[in-house]
């Protein structure tokens, strides 16, 4: 059925991708204005629509780069708001996003910040920080940042993709080439040489020689509302696990989880999805009815951050409701040259300023 409906679809895509194609060359060739600034300007994205893991490489970024002023500006997805928005003890995921929400519960001395228009973002956050980390704005070509990281998802990279709206590539595969470094994301933690050079085949030589690759690794449970944390392990194979996400590719998760119980009930909603009161309600009375001693709700980090809405505090206050969060580490053979590309762009843009 989906084969039929992408042939369906692709003279669209096809129509599509010229457009995309015509607006990139305009902003290459100088006819569509792009603004570059003088201090550092690192931009997170990706070609695909949906997750490729932008949110924990943003995290790795703010964790090497620990030390400078850093400001993160993101467009603030699935927010109620519009604007130039700072964040602050007010903030929530409807007002700033859900990512940018957990961007600042996490880093209390980064500054987070949302607007559609990144130029602006940058002119009203550039006095007061010396770095800024756009989040997913591979896109966005009005600014031109210093440093580009462009991420691909392990497995769809080796799958075949195709342009919106036949498939989910936001620009043709070719738009890698105005990237500064490429990163595999979610790939196995010990990947064959076999793997790695079939992934790079996917890119020109010099790309594909330069590919970098990361993995998840997951921290311990933390209580959604007493922050109290235990450890995965303290989950057995008898254990009704009730998995609540809202993420574009929950895959990775639900297969950790299965490794400590084969008691895995998966309420799969899409990305950025906005929990409904009759989502949890039902959530709430599965979880009641359900006969076993040991149980416990578990949901994603980003996720969280929308289950932390006053209006299902009521309903979740008294229940193990745990979020599971997730940093990114990259393959020992690319981590040094992958960490001294990014710190020697900012040390030599910050003394050229």
């Amino acid at each position: 059925m989906i084969k039929y409906l992408r042939l369906l679809l692709f003279p669209f895509a096809i129509l599509y991708g010229m457009v995309i194609v015509l607006r990139n060359k305009l902003y290459d060739f100088g006819w569509f204005k792009s603004t570059r600034f003088d201090l550092p300007v690192i931009c997170v994205g990706n070609l695909v629509v949906g997750g490729s893991g932008k949110s924990p490489v943003t995290e790795y970024l703010v964790r090497l780069l620990d030390g400078h002023k850093i400001a993160i500006l993101s467009r603030g997805y699935g927010r109620k708001t519009k604007g130039f928005i700072l964040a602050d003890d007010t903030a929530t995921a409807l007002t700033i996003g859900d990512e940018p929400m957990q961007f600042y519960n996490k880093f209390p001395q980064v500054t987070v910040a949302v607007c559609e228009d990144r130029v602006k973002g940058i002119n009203l956050l550039k006095d007061s920080h010396d770095l800024i980390l756009m989040d997913d704005a591979y896109q966005h070509r009005r600014v031109q940042p210093g440093f580009s990281i462009l991420l691909f998802e392990y497995q769809k990279l080796l799958q075949s993709q195709f342009l919106l709206p036949a498939g989910n590539l936001r620009e043709p595969f070719s738009g890698y080439k105005r990237a500064d470094v490429l990163l595999v994301t979610k790939a196995p933690e010990h990947l064959p040489e076999t793997e790695r050079l079939r992934c790079g085949g996917k890119f020109n030589d010099k790309a594909g020689k330069g590919l970098s690759f990361s993995f998840i690794t997951y921290g311990k449970l933390k209580h959604l509302f007493s922050g109290a944390t235990k450890s995965c392990d303290t989950i057995t194979g008898d254990t009704a696990v009730f998995l609540i996400t809202g993420i574009a590719n929950p895959l990775p998760l639900l297969n950790y989880l299965k490794n400590y119980s084969g008691n895995v009930q998966h309420y799969d909603y899409p990305d950025h999805h906005k929990f409904s009161q009759n989502n949890i309600e039902q959530l709430v009375m599965a979880f009641n009815s359900d006969i076993r001693k040991e149980k416990i709700i578990i949901t994603t980090e980003k996720d969280a951050q929308r289950l932390l809405d006053v209006t299902f505090k009521e309903l979740l206050l008294n229940l193990p409701v745990f979020y599971l969060p997730i940093e990114i580490d990259l393959q020992k053979e690319d981590k040094a040259t992958f960490d001294q590309k990014i710190l020697n762009y900012v040390s030599s843009t910050t003394r050229n300023r």
